[in-house]
């Protein structure tokens, strides 16, 4: 503790408010996340199987789902934040601490992980489904037992660059009261010129980031060796 109040004394002086901050992210992280992967891992799932080629063909649901991804990911997240402001209050009761920004995460995060996923799943081996499709598989099969078995490794590094992106809109959720370590920094450091919580605030920021990217690489590496090992021996 002598040594946190040397280098962040600030910080020390506001550590129950930090604390409280953190929890706020990491809360945020955890429920839009999980809603996130839900239903962007369904959308593009849908959009990959009723594409012009895929095993389902559907003109009306594939462009009718393309657009509304592509329009509310062309939205900039802080415009997002206050065009949903009315639906969030509608559906919550909200617009303001972690229950108010759930859902603007979630309006901001599917879209970019659809289309992460669709990218996943569309480098999937074309054979491999056809030869699904020969041997009597349904869509529910061939969508369980071939793109989402053979795309694990990559749709392991989608999801991490999405969760890596969602802590950037948490963040920036944090600036309209959303609360979290974004608006801890905004607050307690740049509004009272307390540069030394900036710094934490952005320091234990990377070290999220990087121990995301390090274990979403190791869980990535272990299951490509492990599809290697399957293929090789099929």
């Amino acid at each position: 503790m002598e040594w946190l109040k040397s280098i962040a004394p600030n910080l020390v002086a506001y550590s129950k408010n930090f604390i409280e901050s953190c929890e706020q992210t990491f809360q945020m992280l955890l429920l839009s996340g999980i809603i996130s992967f839900a239903i962007g891992l369904l959308l593009g799932v849908i959009l990959t199987i009723t594409k012009k080629d895929g095993i389902k063909p559907n003109a009306v649901i594939f462009h009718v789902l393309d657009i509304i991804v592509s329009f509310f990911r062309a939205i900039p997240f802080l415009i997002l934040l206050i065009f949903l402001i009315p639906l969030t209050r509608s559906v919550v009761g909200t617009a303001i601490g972690v229950k108010g920004a759930i859902l603007p995460l979630v309006f901001g995060c599917v879209p970019f992980f659809t289309r992460q996923v669709q990218a996943a799943l569309a480098g999937v081996d074309p054979g491999k489904v056809e030869a699904a499709k020969s041997m009597g598989s349904g869509t529910v099969g061939i969508i369980f037992r071939v793109y989402l078995h053979e795309a694990v490794p990559d749709l392991i590094r989608v999801t991490v660059i999405t969760a890596i992106s969602l802590i950037g809109l948490t963040t920036m959720a944090g600036a309209v009261g959303a609360g979290g370590i974004g608006a801890f920094a905004i607050n307690f450091g740049q509004g009272l010129n307390h540069t030394d919580i900036i710094y934490v605030c952005v320091a234990l920021l990377l070290i999220i980031v990087v121990l995301l990217q390090g274990i979403g690489d190791a869980l990535a590496k272990n299951t490509t060796n492990k599809t290697l090992v399957n293929k090789k021996y099929k």
